[in-house]
Order: C-alpha cells, then sequence, then structure tokens
C-alpha cells in the first residue's frame, strides 16, 4: 500500500512538472480584439467562429471581439483578412493622489484656469469670449455620481445621449449597455473630470470651467473600480462618432478620454480613426507612468496628448488655489511638470502639458454627501485641453483634429528642461525635474491659442 501510494504520488508530480512544463497560457480563454481589412461578411464570421465565439461586431470600423484560447490568437492574426488583433487591454483612470479641500471660501475661478488664461484670480468674468456654447463635450470615464444634479446645471449635462458600458476583457468579452448606470456612479472620477470642463457648484457658490456653457454627454466605458477594457472604451468612441455623424450632424463635438494602459489597441486604434475621419476631436491623458513611459490611447500620435504640470505657487499659502494670483504674462519659470505625469517614449506622441497637479473639483467618499477634493493627475490635464478644444470650435466649428493640434502646440508656452523647487503638501519643499520628454510643445494658454483660430 505504501509503495503503491508513493508510485501514485510520483505519476502524479510527473504529470504536473509535464503540464507545468507546456506553456499553460495556451489553454487559457482570453477575449481578443479584431480589426479587418475588409468588410464583415458572414463568410468571415464563419471561419473566425472555428477558432473561438466571435461575441460582438463593429460594422463602423470592421472590427469584432472574440472569446478564444489564447493559442488560436496566433492562427487568427495570419488569416488574410486580419488587419491587427490583441488581447483585450485594461483601460484606467485612477488619479495619483486626494487631498481633502474643506474651505472653498468666497472662490469664484481657480488657479488652474487662471494658469491657462480663461479666467484671472480674483476677477468675476473670463478672460476669453468664449464659454463653449453650441459645443458637445463626451466624457468617457466612469459617468457621474448619483448626485451629479448638486454640482452641474442639469442642462449641461446631455441625458438625452449618456450612455453606459459594460462587460469587455477575458472574463465577460461582451460589451453591452447598462441603462442610467452612468449616473450611478461610486468612483467620483468622471465627476471630476466633468467638473474642469463645466465647473460646479458649491451650494450657493459657483467655480468656474474652462467652457461652462458646453454640454457633457457622459459615457461610462470604467466601471465603479475606475478600470476598464479597450474594447469599452472603442464601443463608447464609435458611439459618440455615430452621434456626431448622426443626431448631432454639423455640431462640434469632442472626446475626452482620461484614462490610459501601457499598450494601443487594435479596435481602440480603428475606432479613433474614426473618429478623427469624420471630424470628432479626441483628446487623451498622457498617462501617470513618468519615466515608464505614456500610456494609450495618449501616445497614438493622431490623439491631442496632455501631459500634467503644476505651479510654483502650490501650497504657499492658505487657500492658494482661489487667492494667489498666477502672473501675466504667463511664464514658464512659475510651472514645472509633476514627477508622475509619463514621458515620451520611441514611438510615442506627446503633444502639450496643462494644470494636473492639485485640482480642485467634486470627489464623495460618502454617497449622497457632497464633498470636495485636490486630485493630481494627467486625468485633471486632459479636460483642460478637451474644454479649450471646445472653446477653439465655438469660434471655427470646421476645424479638424490636425488643426487643432497644431494651433495648440504652435501656441503652447515651452516649458524647457529644467528643475522647479514646489511646496509638497506631505513632504515640504521638493525638487521637480524633468527632461525634453516630458513637455511636448508646452503649456496650452486659451487666449493665445483661440487668438490663432481663423
Amino acid at each position: 500500500m505504501k509503495r503503491s501510494f508513493f508510485l501514485t504520488i510520483c505519476l502524479a508530480a510527473a504529470l504536473a512538472l509535464a503540464s507545468a512544463g507546456r506553456p499553460a497560457a495556451q489553454h487559457r480563454t482570453i477575449g481578443i480584439n479584431v480589426v479587418l481589412n475588409q468588410d464583415i461578411t458572414s463568410t468571415v464570421l464563419a471561419d473566425l467562429g472555428a477558432h473561438g465565439r466571435v461575441l460582438d461586431t463593429f460594422p463602423a470600423i470592421d472590427a469584432l471581439t472574440m472569446r478564444v484560447a489564447e493559442r488560436e490568437l496566433e492562427a487568427i492574426r495570419a488569416k488574410p483578412y486580419v488587419a491587427s488583433a490583441n488581447p483585450d487591454a485594461e483601460r484606467k483612470g485612477s488619479p495619483v493622489d486626494t487631498v481633502a479641500a474643506t474651505d472653498f471660501g468666497n472662490g469664484i475661478n481657480t488657479w488652474d484656469l487662471d494658469a491657462v488664461n480663461v479666467t484671472n484670480a480674483g476677477a468675476t468674468s473670463r478672460q476669453v469670449a468664449q464659454d463653449g456654447r453650441g459645443v458637445y463635450v463626451a466624457v468617457l470615464d466612469t459617468g457621474l455620481l448619483d448626485s451629479w444634479r448638486q454640482y452641474f446645471p442639469q442642462q449641461r449635462i446631455a441625458t438625452k445621449y449618456a450612455i453606459a458600458y459594460s462587460g469587455g476583457g477575458g472574463e465577460v468579452g461582451t460589451v453591452s449597455t447598462v441603462p442610467n448606470q452612468w449616473e450611478h456612479d461610486q468612483n467620483s472620477h468622471g465627476t471630476h473630470v466633468t467638473s474642469t470642463i463645466l465647473g460646479y457648484s458649491m451650494g450657493t457658490r459657483t467655480v468656474n470651467g474652462v467652457a461652462p456653457l458646453a454640454t457633457v454627454i457622459p459615457v461610462k466605458v470604467l466601471n465603479q473600480a475606475g478600470f476598464g477594457w479597450s474594447s469599452m472604451v472603442a464601443r463608447g468612441i464609435v458611439y459618440v462618432t455615430d452621434l456626431a455623424r448622426g443626431p448631432l450632424a454639423g455640431t462640434p463635438v469632442v472626446i475626452n478620454m482620461s484614462l490610459g494602459g501601457p499598450e494601443l489597441d487594435a479596435v481602440e486604434k480603428a475606432a479613433i480613426d474614426y473618429a478623427v475621419a469624420h471630424g470628432v476631436i479626441v483628446v487623451a491623458a498622457a498617462g501617470n507612468e513618468g519615466e515608464n513611459g505614456m500610456g494609450y490611447p495618449g501616445a497614438y500620435a493622431p490623439v491631442i496628448s496632455v501631459a500634467a504640470s503644476g505651479w510654483t505657487g502650490e501650497w504657499t499659502a492658505a487657500n492658494w488655489w482661489r487667492t494667489l494670483d498666477v502672473a501675466d504674462p504667463t511664464s514658464a519659470a512659475d510651472f514645472y511638470i509633476t514627477d508622475f505625469s509619463s514621458r515620451a517614449k520611441a514611438g510615442q506622441d506627446l503633444d502639450v502639458a496643462a494644470p494636473g497637479s492639485w485640482v480642485v473639483g467634486p470627489y464623495q467618499l460618502q454617497s449622497g454627501k457632497t464633498s470636495y477634493f485636490y486630485l493630481g493627475g494627467t486625468s485633471m490635464a486632459s479636460p483642460h485641453v478637451a474644454g479649450l478644444a471646445a472653446l477653439m470650435l465655438q469660434k471655427n466649428p470646421s476645424l479638424n483634429q490636425a488643426q487643432v493640434e497644431n494651433i495648440l502646440e504652435t501656441t503652447a508656452i515651452a516649458l524647457p528642461p529644467g528643475c522647479r523647487q514646489v511646496i509638497d503638501p506631505s513632504a515640504g519643499p521638493s525638487t521637480f525635474c524633468w527632461a525634453a520628454d516630458a513637455t511636448g510643445a508646452g503649456l496650452v494658454t486659451a487666449n493665445a491659442a483661440l487668438a490663432a483660430v481663423p
């Protein structure tokens, strides 16, 4: 009995070792995104069906999603009708830092809007003529909090077009819509991002936004934990582009994506190309990975990508974010690039920088209890540029992606490589340094960009 038991154990161990020696991942089921170089046909679907299960199709961009054994991926890539295929890529939109903001006093304008010359500290009037009127900005993010009506005027949120997507990835695969979930977010990220574009209410007071009379379309592509999949992001991009081609035809549309991941996804790329080809302006965060490089889709060249800048006046006085004046004219010496902001690596395209250090906005830790926080991240920088794009389109609705990007880059204030001493609220005086790969063309400013719009 003992010998028989010993042989059984040895045989089991041998089988386990043999199994370990084989590429176990080959047997793993994964979700993949596939882009075709032709139309989706029944013949193509049947052929792909021999390798796995087709879950969802994107006819507008000749793409589809599948669930397959990982070993099938190379065979699918080898098909003559397949342009590209890859595992569904994870996307996230979490901020880097959060610090509670409890005293808003008589604040009307914030340092970040002053920095990009939308407003001026202490002034109750805007410094530019445009306010975003007549432009739609789709915020592809976590959606909005249940309490969003306590922060934003209801007419500024396009509830008619708001939508939520769920699913994606290897675990679920199929991307589906979830009714009304766009306004039941528990994460706050999308609400904070939206507040930079529109501004927000603090009880009886209001704080300005980059484009306060734009109309925001909430498109939930990230879950309650702030994560999602590129298939969901692509579905959101296609949805917004179809709106721009259909019920919003003739109306300027901007997409903001304060999210990203380490790889460019085939379907996400195709969706961005589709949006740009149909006149939608696409803006995205550069990523929060510092020297590890940019995130996608921000690093994809056609996208207007945004790094995170900060102000040397941060934390130098009580209520600095609303009481201190960013000096005019804007000087590069007053700004720095944050250490978390992603640097551009080979093959990555970083365009401009905007405030992304300690930006104040609605951010709830308790459901139903309004609260406000300073957040840091390129997620906070991106909506400044999306809002500025809305101002530019208000002035000239015919601008396309390349023109908006060119104007932003050629009018930006260069931030040459250097170092700045900045007050860190947790560590005291700190030195921030950056090289040429961190800034793109430099810090955007609304007055200069709008002056260059034909």
